[in-house]
């Protein structure tokens, strides 16, 4: 079976391209024989185009209130790691600091990228929840293969 990275980052009030560019970058670079990236943007295409997405779409299964809430759930359950993107937020995500808390609460790694002073998730609890706190998209990819494939 497949180390999975689970990819939790905001996703109302963005849009689709920033959602999903960094995600992209990311299972490409983590996907192999041995690893799979998984992001919560996945079979979404119909949001392409989007400045700012909806909190959620009640009639797309996997984009309406229970749809997004089970399947993010079911991910953090399975996932070996997490990467957690909040560079530049400007608010707090409220479904990002659920997927820590699943994460947290079942054992699973957090490797968060996240500046150094200024992110509205600066917070004591999410600070504990972190694994390893880093301040790019590269070092959060070196973190992931260190700890997966020992590099």
């Amino acid at each position: 079976m497949r180390d999975i990275v689970f990819l939790s980052g905001p996703i109302t009030d963005c849009s689709y391209v920033g959602c999903t560019d960094w995600r992209e970058r990311f299972e490409e670079e983590l996907t192999n024989e041995t690893t799979q990236a998984l992001s919560p943007m996945r079979g979404k295409t119909y949001l392409e185009g989007l400045d700012k997405i909806a909190p959620d779409y009640p009639g797309h299964v996997m984009s309406c209130q229970r749809g997004i809430m089970v399947r993010d759930h079911f991910d953090t359950k399975r996932c070996t790691l997490m990467v957690v993107n909040l560079l530049g937020a400007d608010k707090v995500s409220i479904g990002t600091v659920m997927e820590m808390s699943w994460g947290w609460d079942n054992g699973v790694p957090i490797i968060c990228i996240m500046e150094d002073e200024g992110n509205p998730h600066d917070h004591p609890m999410i600070r504990e929840a972190i694994g390893f706190r880093v301040k790019t998209e590269d070092e959060a990819l070196h973190v992931v293969r260190t700890i997966l494939w020992s590099e």
